[in-house]
């Protein structure tokens, strides 16, 4: 049987949407935690999650790679109070099935429901893709997992592909990667540096020319599209294309065909297009510096490589990879490294991504001379100056922000004398803002240990939450 897990802290969303479940003959958990939802994803197979954005103990969008890397692969619906065009965009990269804003329609919340267990049924019956062959492309974490899923997608069709991401991050390994993957490997990869394209050379370069066509023309040059032919073309930088050369290729994609220099008859090239920028394409749309209609014919399959810093996971693996890669290329033994030197590469933020670690990584190499072991002090300087001064600059603000003492009564008495001022407020007022209080205090005086918590308070762990969220008192567990 089916099996729905919900999480969120209000009980009543809670339970109406277990009722909704149930009478669809799907099996339902609910968690009013995010903790606790994670803890239920560990344990059970899981085939869709309703997930609320704003939980006591975590952000539900922030949480999102977690839970869709859960042993059982749900898929997401998020359900929540915010209607925010930001957090939908945020979820619907995140690969989330649906975004309903609550109160949701019980007729479209079973529709939705329906539909992603349908989605769900046709994927599992699907046949597996073949193994990628992934040489040099190095990372575990989610982030990275959901690149291979669009790689795998991508290699078995013959659309465009636009790969999108920061400098340094490996938007060229990711086109190789889907060419070497699809129908086309073993056929030309030919890369067009559009940062670099001359413009009065552009059609020469690009579709060749004919002997005597120009000055210096003293032979028939093919030019990088026929080069193409069968195989890929890969645009890199086509942010960088100036108006003039954005016409052009245009023509050349819709026709696949082209005419070079000094040439009477045009000639074909069955190329697989695709194409890679660290600019926001859409924004430069809008802004009329990149044609519309080649942005949509180049976004076929989006792929965005996600930097560095958003997948810390892979830094150690691709911190040994490269060393082990610059040991063989040296011909020695594999080096091997000092726990502090992990330690330094994995604080640091490697603005420049990849291709700043893989630099920082052969510099300290050579620092590491003879030496078997590399330490930190192998690294370059700025980066461990970087890494001290933010360890220092936590320590520092640690230090500085002491946890506070338990509230005298004094305290209590200057905290809640404005209860009293004119005009007095309700009893049921009064109540309400007497159990926020309570709340704060509690929090203070337990250093925010949840077990002492619920031993004080007399609350269970769900009503806790449900009062927090009630007063909008901000809390996270000690651990």
């Amino acid at each position: 049987m089916p099996n729905i897990l919900i999480i969120d802290d209000d009980p009543e969303v809670c339970n109406t949407m277990e009722s909704l479940v149930i009478r669809m003959d799907f099996a339902c958990m609910t968690a009013n935690c995010l903790s606790e939802g994670l803890e239920k994803l560990a344990a059970n197979d899981v085939d869709v999650v309703f997930l609320d954005v704003r939980l006591p103990d975590g952000d539900g969008l922030t949480a999102l790679p977690r839970i869709k890397d859960a042993p059982s692969h749900p898929e997401v619906i998020i359900l929540t109070g915010r209607g925010d065009p930001d957090g939908a965009e945020l979820a619907i990269q995140g690969g989330v099935w649906d975004y309903l804003v609550k109160p949701s329609p019980i007729k479209q919340t079973r529709l939705t429901l329906k539909r992603a267990m349908e989605y769900r049924a046709e994927k599992q019956t699907q046949k597996r893709l073949k193994a990628l062959d992934t040489e040099g492309v190095i990372g575990t974490s989610p982030a990275m997992r959901n690149c291979f899923d669009i790689v795998a997608m991508a290699a078995e069709s013959a659309f465009s592909v636009l790969i999108t991401g920061e400098t340094g991050t490996g938007k060229e390994l990711f086109a190789r990667t889907i060419h070497n993957n699809s129908e086309r490997r073993g056929r030309a990869f030919v890369v067009v540096d559009c940062a670099a394209l001359p413009e009065h050379l552009m059609e020469s370069i690009l579709f060749g020319h004919k002997k005597g066509s120009f000055t210096s023309a003293v032979q028939d040059r093919s030019g990088l599209v026929k080069q193409a032919d069968g195989g890929t073309l890969f645009l890199d930088e086509v942010g960088e294309l100036n108006p003039n050369a954005q016409k052009v290729f245009l023509r050349v994609l819709q026709e696949r065909k082209f005419r070079p220099v000094g040439a009477r008859l045009e000639m074909a090239s069955d190329f697989r297009l695709m194409a890679a920028t660290n600019r926001n394409l859409l924004k430069m749309v809008e802004a009329g510096r990149f044609r519309e209609d080649l942005y949509y014919r180049l976004k076929s399959i989006s792929l965005n490589v996600p930097p560095l810093r958003q997948r810390k996971e892979d830094i150690k693996a691709l911190t040994m990879y490269y060393i082990n890669y610059l040991s063989e290329r040296a011909q020695i033994s594999n080096k091997g490294v000092d726990a502090d030197f992990i330690d330094t590469v994995n604080g640091y933020n490697w603005p420049g991504n990849v291709r700043e670690l893989f630099h920082s990584l052969e510099q300290a190499f050579v620092a590491a001379g003879d030496e078997m072991t590399m330490f930190a002090m192998h690294l370059p300087a700025d980066i461990r100056i970087e890494v001290t001064r933010t360890m220092l600059g936590k320590n520092t603000a640690k230090e500085a922000s002491p946890l506070p003492p338990p509230p005298s009564n004094k305290t209590d008495t200057v905290e809640t004398t404005h209860l009293f001022s004119d005009p007095m407020p309700s009893v049921k007022d009064f109540k309400i803002q007497m159990e926020k209080v309570y709340l704060e205090h509690l929090i203070r005086r337990t250093d925010g240990d949840m077990n002492t918590i619920l031993e004080i308070s007399k609350l269970s762990r769900s009503h806790f939450y449900a009062l927090l969220k009630r007063h909008d008192v901000q809390f996270k567990a000690s651990t």
